[in-house]
């Protein structure tokens, strides 16, 4: 029996990293919301490895932190240790990566959501949205409840009709043993929602105790620890070490002579695996050559013996299983505590929704994390605070919140989703960015915080951090242009002890700092007027100055492309009327519905002729509704 047990302006279902952030986000702008989980203990689980960042992935928790997300902190009070990887290459690709206690990150996040002003939790599953004239009305919970709202985010992970899969056994179930959601995928279907089935999986998980690590390299952290947040300052912290093994020909040898009974190989697993995360099974069928595989070995908690087999992602059978873990170097003796699994799981085809991730059709239905086809806790994340930003901005009635390729790696991330769609789970990555020298890790504050602040996602005492970094860093640069120096005796032992050639003449200091050698700190010893700052502050202005030749060009490159980000496409438009469109560009343009020109080049089968006709379309639009001579006008029809 079916009971009205509340209203709430928005809901969200699912309180993974997705979740998490987006009811926190719309909690924060001011919306009265609801969360829902199927277990209260699942909130912000790290179901798979125990780490968040990396390539690409640490730009994002970056930028999450910079709008007013939680991620960032919630990394940075509970890691267990933290590196910042690719140092010796350049900005646009280093990349911190932390890893964490699982517990406390999520018993933090979980308390945190707990005490936020205008956030309810609740355990229970949602069976059905009520839509009406294609408009969210509410939820219903498998109990009966009924909560009325606004807007509904999904944030379902991969919960809907989960399936758990080792060997030969199956079982319908999610992660770590939890419940599946059984009924909401029905629903979606029901509201003409495309779904798809995909597939990912996690590796056995083993006993301290029975590892022998002085058989493998240690890893330890960094010295100097960076922070994620940009809220937490310069930080001292105890750190464990993770430690790096190998497969061998004997661990090949055992997976190649069970492929028989390797799900993925007999057709048991049905759903897109991921490319860039396989499992060992896979990586030995792809690459029959490679006489080994990196395995990490990675602490789950501070407070537990468990230990993360990265690498070793399968669902092969568990004695077989065993067997692989065993012919490892220094696991020849470890005891097996969970054993890896894969899960299959429901999840839609993301070029339904806008670029706000509101479905197209369905107003106020938004969705994200991996229900949208991607993988990670950082990419569900960065859906998470974006969803729920932009779900609280419609029913204040204002413009969605979008980030254009060249401004932030989450306007990457959703753009690939919905304008190209995946075939299998999607990952960030450095790659994907064409502009990724402006779209660092060290600079997301720089390039987000104003706009986070003006939506009042982010605080006062943000803010006012953002302000100050920004003027310091102003500030410096302009003293160091202004500031010359010329050969004296101290000049030249500093060249000298630096391997740097002499100065003729006299030279600023902003031009002695672009030589390679030179590093900003050290330049102190020959500049007494030289400010103290912080050393976020002093990396920020490294990198700007050595690095600015190529951040104009890469700006200029920006500037032309948001010529195409601007050209809007009239709204209402029937592309099959458009003459000169391949039969592909316009089935493909008419099912994704493109906002603009640049979007619209980026849709898989849409040509450069196809574009050319579009422009020339938008030009005879725009005149004849009596439009100027700006590229820049809105169309609208």
């Amino acid at each position: 029996m079916e009971y009205l047990a509340g209203e709430y302006d928005i809901v969200v279902i699912g309180a993974g990293h997705a979740g998490s952030e987006a009811a926190l986000a719309c909690a924060r702008m001011g919306m009265k919301t609801l969360v829902t989980a199927m277990n209260l203990d699942s909130i912000a689980m790290l179901a798979c490895n125990p780490s968040i960042g990396g390539p690409a992935k640490g730009n994002l928790v970056r930028e999450i932190d910079a709008l007013g997300g939680e991620m960032g902190i919630n990394v940075d009070e509970t890691m267990l240790q933290i590196r910042m990887l690719n140092t010796k290459k350049g900005p646009a690709v280093r990349a911190l990566r932390a890893q964490l206690d699982k517990k406390l990150y999520q018993g933090r996040m979980k308390r945190v959501m707990e005490n936020q002003e205008n956030l309810d939790i609740k355990q229970t599953e949602i069976v059905r949205i009520i839509v009406e004239d294609n408009q969210v009305k509410g939820v219903v919970t498998n109990l009966g409840a009924i909560f009325r709202c606004k807007c509904v985010i999904l944030a379902t992970g991969v919960y809907l009709k989960g399936k758990i899969v080792i060997g030969e056994v199956s079982y319908n179930g999610g992660p770590n043993g939890l419940f599946p959601a059984a009924k909401l995928s029905d629903c979606l279907k029901a509201l003409g929602i495309k779904l798809m089935r995909f597939k990912t999986g996690t590796p056995p998980r083993i006993d301290r105790k029975t590892v022998d690590f002085g058989k493998m390299a240690e890893q330890p952290g960094d010295y100097v620890i960076n922070t994620f947040s940009f809220m937490t300052g310069e930080i001292k912290a105890d750190q464990l070490s993770c430690y790096l093994t190998y497969t061998n020909n004997r661990t090949h040898d055992i997976i190649r002579k069970n492929l028989d009974r390797a799900p993925l190989y007999t057709g048991q697993i049905v759903g897109a695996g991921p490319r860039y995360c396989p499992s060992i099974e896979t990586k030995i069928v792809m690459f029959p050559d490679k006489e080994e595989h990196q395995i990490f070995i990675e602490p789950e908690g501070s407070n537990t013996n468990e230990m993360y087999v990265q690498g070793l992602s399968s669902s092969l059978p568990e004695d077989v299983q065993i067997n692989v873990l065993h012919s490892v170097k220094g696991l020849e003796n470890c005891h097996m505590m969970r054993t890896g699994y894969a899960i299959e799981y429901d999840c839609i085809d993301a070029t339904q929704l806008q670029l706000s991730l509101e479905h197209k059709i369905i107003s106020g239905l938004f969705f994200a994390g991996q229900i949208n086809g991607t993988s990670g806790y950082e990419e569900a994340a960065a859906q998470g605070i974006m969803a729920g930003i932009n779900a609280v901005l419609k029913l204040k009635g204002k413009e969605p919140l979008i980030f254009d390729r060249s401004e932030a790696y989450i306007g990457v991330l959703i753009d690939d989703l919905v304008t190209k769609g995946t075939k299998e789970p999607y990952r960030i990555m450095t790659s994907r960015a064409e502009y990724r020298l402006i779209l660092r890790q060290d600079n997301a504050d720089l390039r987000l915080t104003q706009k986070g602040y003006d939506i009042g996602m982010v605080s006062e005492e943000r803010y006012k951090r953002f302000i100050i970094k920004k003027e310091n860093v102003e500030r410096e640069i302009d003293r160091m242009k202004k500031k010359h120096i010329s050969m004296t005796d101290k000049v030249r032992e500093y060249l000298e002890k630096a391997g740097s050639s002499e100065i003729k003449g006299g030279i600023s200091i902003y031009e002695l700092l672009r030589r390679p050698e030179i590093g900003y700190c050290t330049l102190k010893e020959i500049d007494e007027d030289m400010p103290e700052l912080n050393r976020e502050t002093a990396e920020e202005i490294e990198i700007e100055v050595k690095y600015e030749g190529y951040i104009r060009k890469q700006l200029q490159q920006a500037d032309q492309f948001k010529r195409l980000e601007n050209k809007t496409i009239p709204k209402g438009i029937d592309f099959e009327t458009i003459r000169g469109l391949s039969l592909e560009a316009r089935q493909k343009l008419k099912n994704i519905n493109p906002k603009n020109l640049g979007q619209a080049s980026r849709i898989s089968g849409v040509s450069p002729a196809d574009v050319s006709v579009l422009m020339i379309y938008i030009e005879q639009h725009r005149r004849s509704r009596g439009g100027g001579d700006s590229g820049k006008q809105e169309i609208i029809d």
